[in-house]
């Protein structure tokens, strides 16, 4: 079982590997240090997965995403392969016993976070291991230059010192050519073998269109387009609308998002997964780790805030190399609402020292004091408490993190818990005599099964919701409850929690990451700026704009996307005076709008657009008080 197409027909049930996957993993059974950049979708985990099954000993994986993390050592589990992922929240007894299971217990894979191996205990733990290769997950990250750099990233040659005789696999699915010398340099390789796919997706059309209208326009896409989709959209609130939106037009839709609970969120995965639904409206954090091959569209409702997040989202249309559609929505308020999300409020210098401060005022702790200190953190309440923005103050805090000054959990650890602990016809006998409780307590029973049996975390906005009510009398109902001895109700008023990565030397602390801080602000605006020129230019074919941005220069247009097809049309030469004949006849029938006429006519919109513009400066058309147009 030593060959890796045989690991690849056991385990995953392929029986040939995707483009540059067995030489990827050749080279490092060959124990070379090898540098791999997949696009999206070209199977980056493979190629350090096989080998660290074939060779003996533990695969260690460095990875900044807990939520990938999670989802790679569930995979693993499943296949019957021993993993971990040694994530925030784990106690000091706890993290020992792993680590010794990690040393002793046959284990193939352990997932860390760059910031874990700053521990004493886990730097003398991985010094025993039999480890077998070093993987660094979302490699560009070790890079100043690179999308989301992360200082911690500096911490992984500490394992090249532990573990001298091993070799490195670095993966990522974008990373510039300034990106991967840095990186590889970062990681002190010996003589790399570097192997890069081509950005090309010719299967992708790549489509940009200025919209007034987003929903109508959304709405004629997934029409034009049917088969498995994903919209994305900046916010938890707009993934739940657009998704009523939706199913009231008749779509089938489910949404996706970050607040929702683990069982809704695997019922919905398995669903869309599945074809029982077909348009999945999620945030953007959605589709890490998640390999559906038959998406046929993705549509981005707002603007991403960087080529190299866009590229990514897009990619995960036509895995199947089949036709597929990347379709970004644009109007003229975007530019403004971007440069507010992602450069006004960026926070300054002085705002990282003023909230850095504010913060080890809130949590009590003295100067020279509080490393490795945790804090359970209402983000809410600490703005409330300063009067901050809620923007920037939250920019300012994953700053901080990504710089491990802090650690900012959003894993929920502190969840709200409920168990009834009377019997069943004692709790309706209650509710006989406390009618007004009926509504909230069937909602949660009819929500959370075995809640009589077991103390259950509660999502109470989701509550809140189904019993047409809001989170403040859901709240009262269940303490009055608990008063009366009806429930065990534990309530958490927490969103997050605060670990402080370095002891408290307030305007010293952040001096170290100034000149870091600086560079990364001026990424993220030449960023947004090239998000802003990307959905502009429409002379060069989008998919060269895309491969340039990623140093891959080609002269061949796509043919597919909204540059090459509004080329195409001027060149079939379509005679102007007979599409202007073909909406006077059809203005002549009744009064149109802009919509109906692109609906009733073969013209393309921006073409149609131009025409009905001509009309109006001519006094041949007018428009009505119904937004429509009429023969003069």
């Amino acid at each position: 079982m030593s060959n890796p197409i045989n690991i690849l027909e056991q385990y995953w049930n392929h029986t040939s590997f995707r483009p540059y996957q067995e030489e990827i993993i050749q080279s490092v059974l060959d124990n070379n240090d090898t540098f791999a950049l997949l696009p999206t979708g070209g199977g980056k985990s493979i190629c350090f997965q096989i080998p660290a099954l074939i060779k003996d000993g533990i695969c260690i994986v460095i990875s900044p995403l807990i939520a990938l993390m999670k989802d790679q050592v569930n995979t693993l589990k499943r296949k019957g392969i021993k993993a971990m992922a040694i994530t925030s929240g784990i106690k000091y007894n706890e993290l020992d016993a792993m680590l010794d299971n990690c040393i002793y217990g046959n284990y193939k894979f352990l997932y860390l976070s760059p910031e874990r191996l700053q521990q004493d205990i886990v730097k003398h733990r991985i010094q025993q291991m039999n480890v077998n290769l070093i993987a660094v997950d979302e490699a560009h990250c070790i890079s100043q230059w690179g999308n989301d750099f992360r200082p911690a990233y500096k911490n992984i040659t500490l394992l090249r010192q532990l573990q001298p005789s091993v070799n490195v696999i670095a993966l990522t699915a974008t990373a510039k050519p300034k990106v991967i010398e840095e990186t590889i340099n970062a990681l002190d390789f010996i003589s790399p073998k570097v192997f890069k796919a081509s950005f090309v997706r010719p299967n992708i059309a790549y489509q940009v269109i200025h919209s007034e209208d987003k929903i109508y326009d959304l709405e004629q896409q997934l029409k034009k387009y049917p088969g498995a989709s994903i919209i994305y959209v900046r916010s938890r609130k707009m993934s739940v609308d657009i998704h009523n939106t939706l199913e009231r037009k008749g779509f089938s839709s489910t949404f996706f998002h970050g607040g929702i609970p683990t069982k809704d969120k695997q019922d919905r995965l398995y669903q869309w997964m599945n074809n029982q639904k077909e348009i999945m409206v999620a945030t953007t954090a959605f589709g890490m780790g998640i390999d559906k091959s038959d998406v046929k569209t993705v549509i981005h409702i707002n603007l991403p805030e960087s080529l190299e997040s866009y590229y990514q989202e897009a990619g995960r249309a036509g895995r199947n190399n089949e036709d597929a559609f990347a379709i970004l929505l644009t109007n003229a308020s975007d530019e403004q609402v971007l440069k507010n999300q992602f450069i006004n409020s960026l926070p300054s210098i002085d705002d990282i020292k003023l909230v850095y401060r504010k913060l080890c005022n809130y949590f009590q702790i003295s100067y020279g004091e509080g490393e490795l200190t945790t804090h359970r953190f209402n983000f809410s309440e600490f703005c409330k408490a300063y009067d901050f923005k809620s923007a920037k103050t939250f920019n300012t805090l994953k700053l901080l993190d990504r710089n491990s000054i802090i650690k900012l959990s959003q894993e929920f650890n502190y969840k709200t818990k409920l168990q009834f602990i009377v019997s069943n016809p004692a709790m309706f006998s209650y509710l006989e005599t406390h009618k007004q409780y009926n509504t909230i307590v069937k909602t949660i029973l009819r929500t959370y099964g075995g809640i009589f049996e077991h103390q259950l975390a509660i999502n109470l906005i989701l509550i809140a919701d189904k019993a047409a009510t809001n989170e403040k009398e859901v709240i009262a109902v269940l303490q009055k409850l608990q008063k009366d001895g009806i429930v065990d109700f534990l309530f958490s008023n927490t969103d997050s929690e605060v670990i402080f990565l370095q002891p408290r030397e307030d305007d010293k602390t952040i001096h170290r990451i100034v000149n870091v801080v600086e560079q990364q602000q001026d990424l993220k605006r030449f960023q947004v700026n090239s998000v802003l020129e990307y959905i502009k230019n429409d002379s060069i074919c989008k998919s060269r704009q895309l491969l340039h941005y990623f140093g891959e220069e080609s002269d061949k247009k796509c043919g597919r996307c909204t540059v090459c097809r509004s080329d195409n049309i001027s060149k079939e030469n379509i005679d102007f005076n007979t599409i202007k004949q073909q909406v006077i006849r059809a203005l002549e029938k009744q009064p149109l709008s802009s919509r109906q006429l692109v609906e009733q006519l073969p013209v393309e919109k921006t073409k149609l657009l131009k025409i009905i513009a001509v009309l109006l400066e001519h006094d041949v058309i007018t428009t009505t008080p119904a937004n429509t147009y009429k023969i003069k």
